[in-house]
């Protein structure tokens, strides 16, 4: 900031920025936004287009190639070298378009997740992407924001910022509404919010003083793209499997070198073979094509509301083991509404869906008169005291803004025709203790009249029944006594095993007036009122979501803050095993030996801290599960940081909590936690099926040219055609098997072993016995072709059936245990799309004379395309035989560790 807005008081900040606390109109905001542009760090230009193809090349075995093509110009093989260019064109251009299509893809999910501010425009109240503030907005900040922008602060309740990002003072600054002097350092300007930053406590409102890279943050950091992006380690694990290959294939090639020049043959020749086999042969793209298979998994993931954050995420949604879920807006859809009313030794119903205030008050059959209900009023005027939610009215009724039990609470008051925006200028607020998981109450301080304040309270029930000596009956206060007290627990009790989550009012008359609950101690002069029961009905989904976890071998725990009986009545409702229950308080009484024990029966957790969270998380990961935690609040991030896979919440998460975990819901909602692990799962099985058809193709490929040279003394393939092989299967086919749709079976069995990785025993016989067949039949169909046809047609014949198993290998990779013919021959258009391309660029390699005269090619006969097929699907229906009769014996479940 240039500004010194440290030194201005509130109302001078205001009249500088020419704003006021009603907000900014949208004029205003459309030229500030010109003027200002978004409010948005600078990023790191991106890599130009050229750049990026250039970049193809930069590969030891691209080098080689050249260097090969060098050694064809000077030999006088001009179409050769020709050739081999043109085939690097293609693959870089390839490569290209591939690596272009995961910048895309990550580029918008990180748009997905780009961050919210709650600002207030024309005296109205809006969620807006950040990067749309100027100078002069009024941002509204509650625990658990990042701080959108810089900004002065105006208003304030109990507000406490993390500034450790800044800095590096890690304990929270407590921030105040009083100007300091022009010269005070950053650390200590406790009338600002900067960005980048957190509320870890209370709630404020502050004018957005600078933005962009005109903030601190912007001016310190500079750039958002400076941090180098590690890789994952599936991808540092195919790395090391790639260079192991390398040097395992490269030593074949030598052989083959050897063997062909004691065979006799041409050392010129030789040495072009040998470095385009080993190019074919060699998985180079492996680590490039993995990283394509992810983005466009995080990609089909997004569309399913789960946002991948972190590559690592997809990596382990396939084996989690446990999911760790909130309750309220998780397993419930989050829209509360007040069902029930206890008062004056009375339980009535309240009638009416959703946040439109249309609904009766009913004791049975009979439907009450409000006015002549003076408990009932009292109960609900506090609901509304005690409330920082608002409703919208008019055309635009019913959506609410803030906390949905806040919202049932302000909707059943107006109910009974208690507005709060009238009732706030009849009592106003002066001060408020926020709720917190700690306190869990709320307090406000409100003015009725000149002369009288009011302290008025609500939370958990059993908290605020504690604080409480006396009770409202009748219009009459009278003592709390130890049978009206067991009388409101059993009504507590009774609200939370029918599934209501409830809160307790009460209330307190100051005999002496006060500006703030600063040294106000009230727990003995609090009057109970009575008690709110607040439905928040299970998610329709949630059960059958719950029901495909439990078939997929994962188990899934509850945790929440309500009452145990709430928690056991909606977890039965979702099909979660309530028989165990333990409460925060039981937790905190243990020893860590005995809820070791207990952690492996427990699925249900109530009344928990967040602190306990992360006990749970911990003591499931000390067993050796693989758990996944979902969160929303500023407490939650500790337990989605130690969760193997965190998961906040998109629509009602804090930016704090987003920030902490791997995945972001985008809908909020417990069935798309286990749309995800299927999906992660899917996209596992999508990256087996690339690592196995390259593998099993290009060891094929070798083990073929190996047996040809070594017994026969002829190569079968020129370079130039084992090049084009590598064009027209390896990088046309590969991206189109990682867009494999579901099978709808992936959560049919129990969750991988993370020991188990891409390359498994099971694979590894498969791998070794298609490959095998490969290099069989095309040494066979080359050695028939020399002694019938010429060196060219019999050439031709195997360069055409490796390419014809390859396609039909293709085929196979598909699925390891499922018969193709059973999950559909064309269910993948992309698959189909591009084997159309594959088998017209090598028709044109056989057909076209200028493609002819590069590669070598003999147009082949009917009677070779019958050879040339038959051998390529021989391949495909001894694989359909297999999965169709022994499904398990290569499978990955029969070789899980």
């Amino acid at each position: 900031m240039t500004e010194s807005w440290h030194s201005l008081s509130p109302n001078e900040a205001l009249e500088k920025l020419e704003a006021t606390a009603s907000g900014l109109n949208d004029e205003v905001v459309k030229k500030r936004q010109l003027q200002y542009g978004p409010n948005a760090l600078e990023e790191k230009p991106g890599k130009p287009p050229l750049l990026v193809f250039l970049s193809q090349f930069a590969n030891p075995l691209v080098y080689v190639l050249f260097v090969a093509a060098a050694v064809s110009i000077f030999t006088g093989h001009a179409v050769d070298t020709l050739t081999i260019f043109g085939v690097l064109l293609i693959n870089a251009a390839i490569g290209y378009i591939q690596e272009t299509r995961a910048e895309k893809a990550m580029a918008s999910l990180k748009e997905m997740t780009a961050p919210k501010a709650t600002v207030r425009r024309g005296g109205r109240l809006h969620d807006i992407p950040a990067r749309e503030l100027v100078p002069g907005d009024i941002i509204i900040l509650a625990a658990g924001d990042r701080v959108p922008a810089d900004a002065r602060l105006i208003q304030i309740t109990g507000l406490e910022t993390n500034e450790s990002a800044l800095t590096g003072e890690s304990e929270p600054v407590e921030k105040g509404l009083h100007q300091v002097p022009d010269e005070t350092t950053m650390a200590d300007q406790a009338d600002v919010v900067f960005q980048g930053t957190s509320v870890t406590q209370g709630q404020g409102e502050a004018v957005v003083v600078a933005t962009g890279m005109a903030t601190e943050l912007g001016r310190i950091a500079g750039s958002l793209e400076e941090i180098p992006q590690e890789k994952t380690p599936l991808q540092k694990n195919i790395d090391r499997l790639s260079k192991s290959l390398v040097f395992i294939l490269l030593g074949v090639c030598v052989l083959i070198l050897a063997v062909g020049l004691i065979r006799g043959l041409g050392l010129t020749d030789m040495v072009l073979f040998a470095i385009a086999a080993a190019v074919s042969a060699i998985p180079e793209g492996l680590p490039a094509v993995v990283t394509v298979v992810l983005a466009i998994g995080m990609r089909i993931m997004a569309a399913r509301h789960a946002i991948i954050r972190r590559l690592v995420a997809v990596e382990t949604l396939g084996s989690a083991t446990v999911i760790c879920s909130d309750k309220t807006g998780t397993l419930t859809i989050n829209q509360m509404t007040l069902r029930k009313l206890y008062f004056d030794g009375r339980t009535i119903e309240v009638t009416g869906e959703g946040y439109r205030p249309e609904g009766d008050f009913k004791e049975g059959e009979r439907t009450l008169n409000i006015t002549e209900e003076e408990t009932l009023l009292n109960l609900l005027r506090v609901s509304a005291l005690t409330n920082d939610a608002s409703i919208t009215t008019g055309a635009e009724c019913c959506n609410i803004f803030g906390d949905p039990t806040e919202a049932a609470l302000l909707v059943a008051a107006a109910k009974a025709g208690i507005v709060k925006t009238d009732l706030e200028k009849s009592e106003p607020r002066l001060d408020e203790i926020p709720f917190s998981s700690e306190l869990q109450y709320m307090a406000t301080l409100n003015a009725v009249g000149d002369d009288l304040q009011t302290i008025n309270l609500k939370g958990a029930a059993e908290k605020v029944l504690g604080m409480c000596n006396l009770i409202w009956r009748e219009g009459r206060v009278l003592e709390l006594d130890d049978e009206v007290r067991e009388n409101v627990k059993q009504e507590i009790e009774a609200m939370a095993a029918a599934g209501l989550r409830v809160l307790a009012l009460a209330s307190a008359d100051l005999a002496e007036p006060v500006s703030s609950f600063d040294n106000l101690s009230f727990e003995d002069k609090l009057t109970f009122i009575g008690l709110a029961g607040i439905a928040d009905p299970p998610r329709a989904e949630a059960r059958d979501a719950v029901a495909m976890a439990r078939g997929a071998g994962i188990r899934v725990v509850m945790i929440t803050g309500d009452h145990v009986s709430t928690a056991k009545a909606i977890a039965g409702q979702v099909g979660i095993d309530g028989d165990h229950a333990l409460t925060g308080t039981e937790l905190s009484a243990m020893t860590e030996s005995d809820f070791a024990r207990a952690v492996e029966k427990v699925s249900v957790y109530a009344r928990t801290e967040p602190l306990q969270k992360l006990r749970i998380v911990k003591a499931l990961k000390a067993r050796g599960e693989v758990v996944a935690v979902t969160g929303d609040g500023v407490n939650d991030a500790p337990a989605l940081k130690a969760a193997d896979i965190g998961v906040a919440m998109g629509k009602s998460g804090t930016d704090v909590a987003r920030e902490a975990a791997d995945m972001v819901l985008a809908d909020d909602n417990f069935a798309s936690v286990v749309a995800a692990v299927e999906e992660g799962r899917g996209i596992f099985n999508r990256l087996r099926a690339v690592f196995y058809y390259l593998l099993a193709s290009n060891i094929g490929e070798l083990l073929a040219l190996a047996a040809a040279i070594a017994i026969i003394g002829q190569a079968p393939l020129l370079a130039v055609q084992i090049l084009w092989v590598n064009v027209v299967t390896d990088a046309t086919l590969t991206v189109p098997l990682a867009l494999e749709p579901r099978r709808g079976d992936e959560l049919d069995g129990p969750p991988r072993s993370p020991e188990v990785g891409l390359l498994y025993p099971g694979m590894i016989w498969r791998i070794g016995y298609t490959a095998a067949i490969m290099a069989v039949a095309v040494f066979g169909i080359f050695w028939w072709g020399l002694r019938h046809e010429t060196l060219e047609q019999a050439r031709t014949l195997a360069f055409c059936t490796i390419v014809s198993f390859e396609l039909f290998k293709g085929f196979v990779a598909r699925t390891d245990n499922k018969p193709v013919l059973k999950i559909g021959l064309f269910s993948n258009k992309w698959f189909m799309f591009a084997m159309g391309i594959a088998v017209s660029l090598q028709l044109a390699a056989v057909y076209l004379p200028f493609m002819q005269a590069a590669f070598h090619t003999a147009p082949p006969s009917l009677t070779d395309w019958l050879i040339i097929i038959g051998a390529g699907l021989s391949i495909f229906v001894i694989e359909e035989l297999r999965k169709q009769f022994f499904p398990e014996l290569f499978s990955k479940g029969k070789w899980r560790k």
